[in-house]
Protein backbone atom coordinates (compact mmCIF):
# COMPACT_ATOMS: atom_id res chain seq x y z
CA UNK A 1 0.00 0.00 0.00
CA UNK A 2 1.35 3.25 -0.85
CA UNK A 3 0.70 6.72 0.71
CA UNK A 4 0.82 10.30 -0.08
CA UNK A 5 1.41 13.35 2.69
CA UNK A 6 -0.23 16.59 2.75
CA UNK A 7 1.56 19.30 4.40
CA UNK A 8 0.79 23.13 4.28
CA UNK A 9 2.32 24.25 7.59
CA UNK A 10 4.43 27.75 6.88
CA UNK A 11 2.71 30.65 8.95
CA UNK A 12 2.76 34.12 6.94
CA UNK A 13 1.36 37.51 8.01
CA UNK A 14 -0.19 39.04 4.50
CA UNK A 15 -1.08 42.54 3.50
CA UNK A 16 0.72 45.92 3.49
CA UNK A 17 2.68 47.48 5.83
CA UNK A 18 3.44 43.45 7.05
CA UNK A 19 6.82 44.00 7.75
CA UNK A 20 6.51 46.63 10.49
CA UNK A 21 5.30 43.49 12.79
CA UNK A 22 8.63 41.86 11.96
CA UNK A 23 10.28 42.82 15.47
CA UNK A 24 7.60 42.20 17.50
CA UNK A 25 7.71 38.56 15.88
CA UNK A 26 11.52 38.43 16.34
CA UNK A 27 11.17 40.21 20.44
CA UNK A 28 8.45 37.17 21.18
CA UNK A 29 10.64 34.59 19.64
CA UNK A 30 13.18 35.24 21.81
CA UNK A 31 15.75 36.09 18.92
CA UNK A 32 18.38 39.15 19.19
CA UNK A 33 20.87 38.63 16.85
CA UNK A 34 19.43 37.88 12.91
CA UNK A 35 21.24 37.48 10.19
CA UNK A 36 19.45 38.93 7.26
CA UNK A 37 20.64 37.70 3.60
CA UNK A 38 20.12 39.73 0.27
CA UNK A 39 21.22 40.43 -2.93
CA UNK A 40 23.71 43.43 -3.34
CA UNK A 41 20.91 45.32 -5.80
CA UNK A 42 18.21 45.33 -3.34
CA UNK A 43 20.77 47.86 -0.64
CA UNK A 44 19.83 51.14 -2.34
CA UNK A 45 16.15 50.31 -2.47
CA UNK A 46 13.41 51.83 -0.45
CA UNK A 47 12.23 47.78 0.17
CA UNK A 48 15.62 47.30 2.21
CA UNK A 49 15.25 50.62 3.93
CA UNK A 50 11.79 49.16 5.53
CA UNK A 51 13.31 46.44 6.32
CA UNK A 52 16.53 47.93 8.24
CA UNK A 53 13.90 51.06 9.86
CA UNK A 54 12.39 47.98 11.10
CA UNK A 55 14.85 46.13 12.64
CA UNK A 56 16.22 49.37 13.91
CA UNK A 57 13.06 50.50 15.62
CA UNK A 58 12.39 47.47 17.22
CA UNK A 59 15.90 46.17 18.35
CA UNK A 60 16.72 48.42 21.21
CA UNK A 61 20.18 46.51 22.94
CA UNK A 62 19.87 43.80 19.65
CA UNK A 63 22.09 43.57 16.83
CA UNK A 64 21.48 42.64 13.49
CA UNK A 65 24.06 41.49 10.53
CA UNK A 66 24.34 41.60 6.90
CA UNK A 67 25.29 39.05 4.30
CA UNK A 68 24.57 41.07 1.03
CA UNK A 69 26.67 38.65 -1.63
CA UNK A 70 24.44 36.72 -3.01
CA UNK A 71 24.71 36.26 -6.48
CA UNK A 72 21.21 36.04 -9.07
CA UNK A 73 21.91 32.14 -9.26
CA UNK A 74 23.44 31.23 -5.74
CA UNK A 75 26.03 29.14 -6.02
CA UNK A 76 27.73 27.08 -3.07
CA UNK A 77 30.17 30.02 -1.66
CA UNK A 78 27.44 32.48 -1.28
CA UNK A 79 26.34 29.45 1.68
CA UNK A 80 29.83 28.66 2.65
CA UNK A 81 30.56 32.60 3.38
CA UNK A 82 26.98 33.48 4.71
CA UNK A 83 27.17 30.49 7.28
CA UNK A 84 30.68 31.66 8.30
CA UNK A 85 29.16 34.63 9.56
CA UNK A 86 26.43 34.00 11.50
CA UNK A 87 28.98 31.87 12.98
CA UNK A 88 31.85 34.96 13.30
CA UNK A 89 28.94 37.14 14.69
CA UNK A 90 27.47 34.70 17.33
CA UNK A 91 23.88 35.07 15.26
CA UNK A 92 20.74 33.03 16.77
CA UNK A 93 18.36 33.59 13.15
CA UNK A 94 18.09 33.68 9.35
CA UNK A 95 16.58 36.31 7.64
CA UNK A 96 16.04 36.15 3.97
CA UNK A 97 15.33 38.64 2.02
CA UNK A 98 15.09 39.64 -1.46
CA UNK A 99 13.91 37.23 -4.69
CA UNK A 100 14.38 33.22 -4.43
CA UNK A 101 18.52 33.64 -4.63
CA UNK A 102 18.37 35.31 -1.29
CA UNK A 103 15.93 33.31 0.51
CA UNK A 104 17.74 29.64 -1.00
CA UNK A 105 20.72 31.03 0.09
CA UNK A 106 19.43 31.85 3.97
CA UNK A 107 17.41 28.54 3.93
CA UNK A 108 20.54 25.87 2.91
CA UNK A 109 23.35 28.37 5.39
CA UNK A 110 21.69 27.00 8.56
CA UNK A 111 22.75 23.11 7.63
CA UNK A 112 26.61 24.89 7.56
CA UNK A 113 25.59 26.12 10.39
CA UNK A 114 24.95 23.21 12.07
CA UNK A 115 27.32 21.37 10.49
CA UNK A 116 30.35 24.01 9.67
CA UNK A 117 32.34 21.86 6.86
CA UNK A 118 29.57 19.83 5.59
CA UNK A 119 29.86 19.87 1.58
CA UNK A 120 26.15 20.55 0.24
CA UNK A 121 26.63 18.14 -2.20
CA UNK A 122 26.21 15.41 0.20
CA UNK A 123 22.61 16.93 2.09
CA UNK A 124 21.11 13.67 1.08
CA UNK A 125 23.44 11.66 3.48
CA UNK A 126 22.68 14.40 6.64
CA UNK A 127 20.84 12.21 9.19
CA UNK A 128 19.55 14.57 11.60
CA UNK A 129 18.27 17.51 9.97
CA UNK A 130 16.53 18.95 13.29
CA UNK A 131 17.58 22.03 15.26
CA UNK A 132 17.85 24.37 12.25
CA UNK A 133 18.43 28.36 13.19
CA UNK A 134 14.83 30.20 12.65
CA UNK A 135 14.50 30.97 9.48
CA UNK A 136 12.23 34.44 8.42
CA UNK A 137 11.34 34.47 4.43
CA UNK A 138 11.00 38.19 2.83
CA UNK A 139 10.23 37.86 -0.32
CA UNK A 140 10.43 41.01 -2.33
CA UNK A 141 9.81 39.58 -5.72
CA UNK A 142 6.32 37.29 -6.72
CA UNK A 143 7.87 34.56 -8.64
CA UNK A 144 9.72 31.49 -7.28
CA UNK A 145 7.60 30.96 -4.00
CA UNK A 146 10.62 30.09 -2.08
CA UNK A 147 9.74 31.71 1.00
CA UNK A 148 6.89 28.55 1.92
CA UNK A 149 9.21 26.24 -0.27
CA UNK A 150 11.23 23.07 1.26
CA UNK A 151 13.90 23.27 -0.76
CA UNK A 152 17.09 25.26 -1.94
CA UNK A 153 18.67 25.18 -5.22
CA UNK A 154 21.91 26.19 -5.31
CA UNK A 155 24.51 25.76 -7.79
CA UNK A 156 27.43 23.58 -6.58
CA UNK A 157 30.94 23.84 -7.38
CA UNK A 158 31.99 20.26 -7.58
CA UNK A 159 29.67 19.86 -10.61
CA UNK A 160 28.57 23.71 -11.76
CA UNK A 161 25.33 21.82 -11.86
CA UNK A 162 21.82 23.13 -9.81
CA UNK A 163 21.36 21.30 -7.48
CA UNK A 164 17.72 20.83 -5.60
CA UNK A 165 18.70 20.68 -1.69
CA UNK A 166 15.51 19.31 -0.19
CA UNK A 167 14.28 18.72 3.53
CA UNK A 168 11.42 19.84 5.45
CA UNK A 169 12.87 21.25 8.22
CA UNK A 170 14.32 24.14 5.62
CA UNK A 171 10.71 25.49 5.72
CA UNK A 172 10.35 29.11 7.04
CA UNK A 173 8.95 29.63 10.58
CA UNK A 174 7.42 33.27 9.24
CA UNK A 175 7.00 34.19 5.80
CA UNK A 176 6.21 37.85 5.08
CA UNK A 177 4.18 39.02 2.26
CA UNK A 178 3.84 42.50 1.85
CA UNK A 179 2.74 43.96 -1.04
CA UNK A 180 4.95 47.47 -0.28
CA UNK A 181 8.11 45.65 -0.51
CA UNK A 182 7.46 44.66 -4.28
CA UNK A 183 6.43 48.39 -5.45
CA UNK A 184 9.99 48.84 -6.88
CA UNK A 185 9.78 46.14 -8.80
CA UNK A 186 10.89 46.92 -12.96
CA UNK A 187 8.30 45.86 -15.27
CA UNK A 188 10.74 43.51 -16.93
CA UNK A 189 11.83 42.13 -13.68
CA UNK A 190 7.61 41.74 -12.83
CA UNK A 191 6.89 39.92 -16.03
CA UNK A 192 9.47 37.59 -15.61
CA UNK A 193 8.80 36.62 -11.68
CA UNK A 194 5.37 36.50 -12.38
CA UNK A 195 6.22 33.88 -15.43
CA UNK A 196 8.39 31.76 -12.89
CA UNK A 197 4.60 31.58 -10.80
CA UNK A 198 2.21 30.81 -13.59
CA UNK A 199 5.25 27.74 -14.36
CA UNK A 200 4.79 26.54 -11.20
CA UNK A 201 1.70 26.22 -11.06
CA UNK A 202 0.87 24.70 -15.01
CA UNK A 203 3.58 22.43 -14.05
CA UNK A 204 2.55 21.19 -11.60
CA UNK A 205 -1.02 20.89 -12.12
CA UNK A 206 -0.07 18.59 -14.78
CA UNK A 207 2.52 16.78 -12.90
CA UNK A 208 1.08 12.86 -12.80
CA UNK A 209 1.65 12.62 -8.71
CA UNK A 210 -1.48 12.53 -7.10
CA UNK A 211 -2.15 15.62 -4.82
CA UNK A 212 -5.96 17.08 -5.30
CA UNK A 213 -5.01 19.69 -2.76
CA UNK A 214 -2.30 21.14 -5.13
CA UNK A 215 -3.82 20.72 -7.78
CA UNK A 216 -7.09 23.17 -6.52
CA UNK A 217 -4.04 25.83 -5.41
CA UNK A 218 -2.32 25.53 -8.74
CA UNK A 219 -5.12 26.35 -10.74
CA UNK A 220 -6.61 29.63 -8.79
CA UNK A 221 -2.92 30.34 -8.61
CA UNK A 222 -2.86 30.56 -12.59
CA UNK A 223 -6.17 32.57 -12.12
CA UNK A 224 -4.93 35.71 -9.94
CA UNK A 225 -1.74 35.27 -12.55
CA UNK A 226 -3.79 35.79 -15.12
CA UNK A 227 -5.65 38.94 -13.16
CA UNK A 228 -2.52 40.59 -11.33
CA UNK A 229 0.36 40.43 -13.75
CA UNK A 230 -0.80 42.31 -16.17
CA UNK A 231 -1.82 45.38 -13.84
CA UNK A 232 1.29 44.66 -11.60
CA UNK A 233 3.15 45.10 -15.20
CA UNK A 234 1.68 48.07 -16.38
CA UNK A 235 1.16 49.77 -12.54
CA UNK A 236 4.17 49.08 -10.11
CA UNK A 237 2.60 51.02 -7.61
CA UNK A 238 -1.20 48.40 -7.65
CA UNK A 239 -0.40 47.21 -4.77
CA UNK A 240 -3.99 45.14 -5.09
CA UNK A 241 -1.84 43.48 -8.05
CA UNK A 242 1.30 43.46 -6.19
CA UNK A 243 -0.41 41.65 -3.16
CA UNK A 244 -2.71 39.13 -5.63
CA UNK A 245 1.12 37.85 -6.97
CA UNK A 246 2.72 37.55 -3.55
CA UNK A 247 0.09 35.27 -3.03
CA UNK A 248 -0.49 33.41 -6.42
CA UNK A 249 3.64 32.75 -6.41
CA UNK A 250 3.64 31.39 -2.85
CA UNK A 251 0.76 28.99 -4.27
CA UNK A 252 2.64 27.68 -7.24
CA UNK A 253 5.59 26.68 -4.52
CA UNK A 254 2.68 25.65 -2.35
CA UNK A 255 1.59 23.71 -5.73
CA UNK A 256 4.93 22.35 -6.50
CA UNK A 257 5.61 20.19 -4.17
CA UNK A 258 3.91 17.48 -6.22
CA UNK A 259 7.07 18.52 -7.94
CA UNK A 260 7.53 19.94 -11.73
CA UNK A 261 8.27 18.97 -15.48
CA UNK A 262 9.92 19.57 -18.16
CA UNK A 263 9.88 23.54 -18.58
CA UNK A 264 12.29 23.77 -15.44
CA UNK A 265 14.68 21.37 -16.23
CA UNK A 266 14.86 23.42 -20.05
CA UNK A 267 15.33 26.56 -18.09
CA UNK A 268 17.86 25.42 -14.80
CA UNK A 269 20.66 24.41 -17.00
CA UNK A 270 19.66 28.06 -18.86
CA UNK A 271 20.68 29.90 -15.85
CA UNK A 272 23.80 27.58 -14.86
CA UNK A 273 25.34 27.71 -18.34
CA UNK A 274 23.89 30.78 -19.87
CA UNK A 275 23.44 32.82 -16.60
CA UNK A 276 19.95 33.81 -17.55
CA UNK A 277 17.28 34.91 -14.84
CA UNK A 278 15.38 31.76 -14.35
CA UNK A 279 11.93 33.38 -14.26
CA UNK A 280 13.05 34.30 -18.09
CA UNK A 281 14.05 30.99 -19.00
CA UNK A 282 10.80 29.38 -17.58
CA UNK A 283 8.85 32.05 -19.85
CA UNK A 284 10.55 31.36 -22.83
CA UNK A 285 10.31 27.69 -22.78
CA UNK A 286 7.27 27.23 -21.27
CA UNK A 287 4.97 27.62 -24.80
CA UNK A 288 7.21 25.06 -26.49
CA UNK A 289 7.06 22.26 -23.14
CA UNK A 290 3.10 22.80 -23.65
CA UNK A 291 2.98 22.20 -27.07
CA UNK A 292 5.66 18.97 -26.50
CA UNK A 293 3.55 17.45 -23.50
CA UNK A 294 -0.21 18.42 -25.42
CA UNK A 295 1.04 16.18 -28.42
CA UNK A 296 1.88 13.08 -26.66
CA UNK A 297 -1.29 13.75 -23.92
CA UNK A 298 -4.38 15.47 -25.30
CA UNK A 299 -6.28 17.39 -22.58
CA UNK A 300 -4.54 17.95 -20.24
CA UNK A 301 -4.67 21.73 -20.53
CA UNK A 302 -8.54 21.91 -20.59
CA UNK A 303 -8.42 22.86 -17.44
CA UNK A 304 -5.91 25.19 -17.26
CA UNK A 305 -7.72 26.80 -20.33
CA UNK A 306 -10.70 27.13 -17.80
CA UNK A 307 -8.51 28.57 -15.32
CA UNK A 308 -7.82 31.74 -17.83
CA UNK A 309 -10.87 32.11 -18.31
CA UNK A 310 -10.86 30.23 -21.80
CA UNK A 311 -14.94 28.24 -22.89
CA UNK A 312 -12.88 25.16 -23.55
CA UNK A 313 -15.48 22.89 -21.78
CA UNK A 314 -17.33 21.65 -24.84
CA UNK A 315 -14.07 21.60 -26.83
CA UNK A 316 -12.12 18.37 -28.01
CA UNK A 317 -8.93 17.95 -26.04
CA UNK A 318 -6.77 18.70 -29.31
CA UNK A 319 -8.55 21.49 -29.52
CA UNK A 320 -8.78 22.88 -25.90
CA UNK A 321 -5.03 22.88 -25.64
CA UNK A 322 -4.48 24.58 -28.92
CA UNK A 323 -6.48 27.18 -27.14
CA UNK A 324 -5.02 27.33 -23.89
CA UNK A 325 -1.33 27.37 -25.35
CA UNK A 326 -2.00 29.84 -28.08
CA UNK A 327 -3.94 32.25 -25.41
CA UNK A 328 -0.63 31.64 -23.34
CA UNK A 329 1.71 32.74 -26.01
CA UNK A 330 -0.20 35.71 -26.86
CA UNK A 331 -0.85 36.77 -23.33
CA UNK A 332 2.76 36.13 -22.44
CA UNK A 333 4.03 38.09 -25.88
CA UNK A 334 1.77 41.27 -24.45
CA UNK A 335 4.62 40.96 -21.29
CA UNK A 336 6.91 41.29 -23.32
CA UNK A 337 8.43 37.27 -22.95
CA UNK A 338 8.38 36.36 -26.53
CA UNK A 339 12.04 36.31 -27.39
CA UNK A 340 14.20 33.71 -28.96
CA UNK A 341 16.85 32.55 -26.73
CA UNK A 342 19.86 33.71 -29.18
CA UNK A 343 17.67 37.32 -28.27
CA UNK A 344 19.60 36.39 -25.03
CA UNK A 345 22.76 35.57 -25.74
CA UNK A 346 22.30 31.51 -26.20
CA UNK A 347 24.66 29.84 -28.85
CA UNK A 348 23.95 26.82 -30.85
CA UNK A 349 27.57 25.51 -29.91
CA UNK A 350 26.05 25.62 -26.47
CA UNK A 351 23.42 23.00 -27.13
CA UNK A 352 25.28 20.06 -26.50
CA UNK A 353 25.88 21.33 -22.56
CA UNK A 354 22.35 22.46 -22.52
CA UNK A 355 21.16 19.28 -23.45
CA UNK A 356 23.48 16.98 -20.76
CA UNK A 357 22.16 19.19 -18.21
CA UNK A 358 18.34 18.90 -18.77
CA UNK A 359 18.51 14.86 -18.85
CA UNK A 360 20.12 14.95 -15.62
CA UNK A 361 17.82 17.56 -14.04
CA UNK A 362 15.26 16.12 -11.77
CA UNK A 363 11.94 18.14 -12.66
CA UNK A 364 11.31 16.19 -16.43
CA UNK A 365 11.20 12.95 -13.94
CA UNK A 366 7.70 14.03 -12.81
CA UNK A 367 6.73 15.29 -16.47
CA UNK A 368 2.88 14.52 -17.53
CA UNK A 369 5.00 12.10 -20.41
CA UNK A 370 8.35 11.08 -20.44
CA UNK A 371 11.46 13.36 -22.49
CA UNK A 372 14.63 11.97 -24.18
CA UNK A 373 17.51 13.74 -24.98
CA UNK A 374 16.32 13.83 -28.54
CA UNK A 375 12.96 15.20 -27.26
CA UNK A 376 15.20 18.07 -25.52
CA UNK A 377 17.22 19.14 -28.09
CA UNK A 378 14.41 19.33 -30.46
CA UNK A 379 12.73 21.66 -27.42
CA UNK A 380 15.94 23.80 -27.14
CA UNK A 381 15.89 24.19 -31.06
CA UNK A 382 12.84 25.04 -31.23
CA UNK A 383 13.05 28.26 -28.76
CA UNK A 384 16.49 29.24 -29.88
Amino acid sequence: MSFTTFSFPTKTWFGVGAIHELGNWLETAGLRRPLVVTDPGLLATEAFQRLRRVLGETSQGKTWFLFSNVHPNPIESDVIESAALFLQEGCDSVIGFGGGSALDVGKAARLLVKRPGFKLGNFYSEPNWAGLAPFVAVPTTAGTGSEVGRSSVITLEATRRKAVIFHPELLARLVILDPELTRGLPPKLTAATGADALTHCIESFTCPVFHPMCDGIALEGIRLILEALPRAFRDGNDLDARGKMLVAAAMGAVAFQKDLGVVHSLAHPLSTICGMHHGLANALCLVAGMKFCAARKPGIYRRVGLACGLDVVKSRDAQADQATVQFLAHWLAELGLNQRLRDCGVRPDQLDALVAQAVDDPCHKTNVVSVTAADFRQLYEAVL
